[in-house]
This record gives structure tokens, C-alpha cells and sequence, in this order.
């Protein structure tokens, strides 16, 4: 008999870890070949986590509610097969030498832990106040003296310096270090400090309390909201956001989709939308203009090679998912409305695989189906840019011609650009976009599909 460690597999670009929230097998059971052992969920997609071999469940490392790590062993399962690796043969001896390691590294760092702590007891000995072994060790790897030390108003019993006092003091110094930072002068004892006043590193900035009254209702966040909530506040410290929008006469397209759109059905099975079709002009915009599917990775840029089209698709509980259209620029106009029909339908019935909503490199957001006109999207980290697609509206418009200028009736649009200021100039950004719109201004209307 032979073990296997079934491991979290990754879920998607940017996401380290995922939440079990429940298992499909129980100790004991039997498990075919790509049979799902337990569900998991992130900010992205909820996920069954499948078997790559028969067998028995016969350990759960996790329990409902665990966050887990991408890489984690969340399960051992017993197979009868013989060419797994004989790693996997030994996991439960592996994980017990492992912790008699672990236990004996830890009892190595507490020895040391002690006798640092015995060390540092013995200064700042001169001062009036009572500070514990740890604090008075921290203070010394820190280099925090004595007469920094007793200007730091504590927050413990009967004023006492806690851990956490000198931690924040210590970060807020390393944050300023061309400043002279001194927590304010205690009541209990004051001093001057090198003769400049002493000011406390400001506190972090916290939620204005809500005030709740009655009849008022509260709706928790769900854990995939409260993700979502966090991804998107990370995006906005992260990039520059900048916007450039441009109005598009999509009478062409509109007209065109009209004809075909019934004998597209008829032939393919598929309804024509107009999202592959803006997807197209995407595709091709971005091999005009490839510096727009990059990455910043600290100092440097990555270039993609591949031009992969991420799709925000609106849940029905009101969450949204990105499900990602890879290398698009392959597709002709068949294969993109039946991949954009196929992952719209699973990501709405929550049957999509976590590698299908990772990779992307460029997102598209279509908000004109809630009737918005155009819109501000925020960037889906990693990438450095994302386009709304406004509402089709027909409106009286100025039409050019050799015989002179006309008023009519024409289906136009808004295109939203946020890019990355840091890495996308004003030039490149707005460049982009245009090119967008002279894709779709000059669409073909006797083109065949």
C-alpha cells in the first residue's frame, strides 16, 4: 500500500491561500481516480480539489473553516498503487520526524530566547519605571535607549510598557528615520530630548465608527466579499490609477450583429453577444500596443507573451469573477463567442476551474449591461490595465460627408481605460484605447462568420 499527499493545488495568479470550506469524503472512504475530496474557496472562485489516484481517505491535516496554503498536504490518501513517489510512501513517518525536528529547534530558540531575555534584564537598571525582561530585550536589539525608553506611555497595568508599545515605537522610528521620534512625555516622569520637542508617531488611521440605530440592518460581509473588499483596496495603494475615455460610433457593429445573429444560432448552437466582438478589438489592440500586457515586478516590467483576456462576469449573489479567455488573440469570432458563452454559463453556475480564472493579463468589464455609461474600474492586480465597455445608446449625432455635414440617429459608446500611471503614460493609455475604437468604427458589415 502506498500513501499519497493531496496537496492544495495553486488556485489562481496572485492567490497564495484558500479557505476549506468543506469535505466531500470522510475518513474511510473510497475515492475514484478525479473524484473531489473537499471544496475550497478564495476571493476569485470556489473550487472542489479533485484525487489524482484511487484509493482511501485516511487523514484530514485541515478542518472547515482552515485557511490553507497553496502547496499544503490537506489529506493523505492510501492507493494501491506501486510508482508513487516513495516519499509519499513514508508521509506519516516524514511528518513525525518533522515535528521531533521542529520541537527540537524550538526548544533550542527558547534556551536562547531565555538567555537573551536574562541578558537584557540586567540593563536600563537606572530608570524609575518597572519594565519586564522582554521589553527591556527589545529595546536593546533595537537600540532604543534608556531615555528614549522612558518617554513611551504604556499601555499596560498601571501604565506599564508592553510589548506592543515598544514594537509600534520601533516601526514608526524605522519608518522616519531622518526625524527625531520620541513618544510624548509620560505624566509620570518627563524629560527633554536633545532639546527638540517629542512628538508620538501618529497611530494608525481606523473606520469612523458607524452609527447604528434602530431598524437598521445588519448584513455581514461574505468571506468572498470580504476578499473581493481587500483585493480591490490593496489595488488602488498599489497602482497609479489614471482613466481615459473615448466615445465610439458602434452603428457598424450593431447593424452587422443584427443581420448575422439568427443564423449564427442556428449554425453554431452559440448566441452572438457583443462581448466576443469587443474582446476581438481588445486582442488586436493589444498586439498593436503589447507594453500594454505587462506586469510590475519591483523595479522591472514583464513583458506577457501571452495575450490573455480576462472577463468580469457578474455573480448572482452580486459578487463578480474574472474568468480568463487565454491566448484570445488565436481565436477567430466562433471560437471567442463559444469560449466567452461557455465561461460566462459555468462562472454563474460556479463550475469553473480554478485555472481558468488565473493568467490573465488585460481585463475587460462590460458595466453598459447595467446601463452605465462609462465608469472608473479598478486594475485587477497584477496586471496594469482594465477596460469598461459603456452602454449601446442610440443618439443624435453630427454625420460627416463628402455633400457636407448631417444630423442622424447613430449607436454609440463610451470606452473607460484605467491604467497604471506608474509604468503607462498618458500617451500609451490613451493610444490604446483609441486604437480600440477605430477597430470597431471600421468593422466590416458584410463580413462573413
Amino acid at each position: 500500500m502506498a500513501k499519497y499527499e493531496l496537496k492544495l493545488p495553486q488556485m489562481g495568479e496572485s492567490v497564495a491561500e484558500a479557505t476549506l470550506t468543506s469535505w466531500l469524503k470522510e475518513i474511510g472512504d473510497t475515492i475514484e481516480m478525479d473524484e473531489a475530496v473537499f471544496e475550497v474557496a478564495t476571493d476569485k472562485v470556489d473550487s472542489e480539489v479533485p484525487c489524482e489516484y484511487e484509493g482511501k481517505l485516511v487523514k484530514k491535516l485541515f478542518d472547515v473553516d482552515d485557511v490553507v496554503k497553496v502547496g499544503d498536504v490537506v489529506a493523505i490518501i492510501e492507493t494501491d498503487a506501486d510508482d508513487i513517489d516513495a516519499e509519499a510512501d513514508e508521509v506519516e513517518e516524514v511528518v513525525a520526524d518533522e515535528a521531533v525536528d521542529t520541537a527540537k529547534e524550538l526548544e533550542a530558540q527558547m534556551n536562547t530566547v531565555q538567555e537573551s531575555v536574562a541578558d537584557a534584564s540586567e540593563d536600563y537598571a537606572d530608570s524609575d519605571r518597572f519594565y519586564s525582561p522582554l521589553v527591556k530585550n527589545i529595546a536593546k536589539e533595537e537600540g532604543v535607549s534608556l531615555e528614549e525608553l522612558d518617554t513611551i506611555p504604556g499601555t499596560g497595568k498601571d501604565g506599564r510598557v508592553t510589548k506592543n508599545d515598544i514594537l509600534e515605537y520601533v516601526s514608526a522610528k524605522k519608518k522616519q528615520p531622518a526625524q527625531s521620534i520620541v513618544a510624548p512625555k509620560t505624566p509620570a516622569k518627563e524629560k527633554e530630548v536633545s532639546g527638540e520637542v517629542a512628538t508620538a508617531p501618529k497611530p494608525a488611521s481606523t473606520p469612523t465608527p458607524v452609527a447604528i440605530k434602530d431598524g437598521d440592518e445588519i448584513i455581514p460581509l461574505s468571506r468572498m466579499g470580504k476578499l473581493i473588499a481587500k483585493h480591490m483596496t490593496d489595488s488602488v495603494a498599489t497602482s497609479a490609477h489614471v482613466q481615459s475615455f473615448i466615445e465610439v460610433d458602434v452603428t457598424n457593429v450593431v447593424a452587422w450583429r443584427n443581420k448575422v445573429k439568427d443564423a449564427f444560432q442556428k449554425r453554431e448552437g452559440e448566441k452572438l453577444t457583443f462581448t466576443p466582438i469587443f474582446m476581438e478589438a481588445v486582442a488586436m489592440a493589444i498586439k498593436k500596443y503589447p507594453l500594454i500586457n505587462i506586469s510590475v515586478d519591483g523595479d522591472a516590467v514583464v513583458k506577457k507573451k501571452n495575450i490573455n483576456l480576462g472577463m468580469a462576469a457578474a455573480l448572482p449573489d452580486g459578487n463578480l469573477i474574472v474568468p480568463v479567455i487565454k491566448n484570445a488573440d488565436q481565436l477567430n469570432l466562433v471560437g471567442m463567442a463559444k469560449t466567452v458563452n461557455d465561461l460566462a454559463n459555468r462562472a454563474r453556475a460556479n463550475q469553473l476551474k480554478p485555472d481558468e480564472i488565473k493568467d490573465g493579463t488585460y481585463t475587460v468589464t462590460n458595466i453598459g449591461s447595467f446601463g452605465s455609461v462609462f465608469g472608473t474600474p479598478i486594475i485587477n492586480q497584477p496586471q496594469v490595465g482594465i477596460l469598461a465597455l459603456g452602454a449601446i445608446r442610440k443618439i443624435p449625432s453630427v454625420i460627416e460627408t463628402p455633400e457636407g455635414d448631417l444630423i442622424g440617429i447613430r449607436s454609440k459608446m463610451y470606452l473607460s481605460h484605467s491604467y497604471d500611471h506608474r509604468v503607462v503614460n498618458g500617451a500609451l493609455g490613451g493610444m490604446f484605447v483609441k486604437a480600440v475604437a477605430d477597430y470597431l468604427e471600421s468593422w466590416d458589415v458584410n463580413r462573413e462568420i
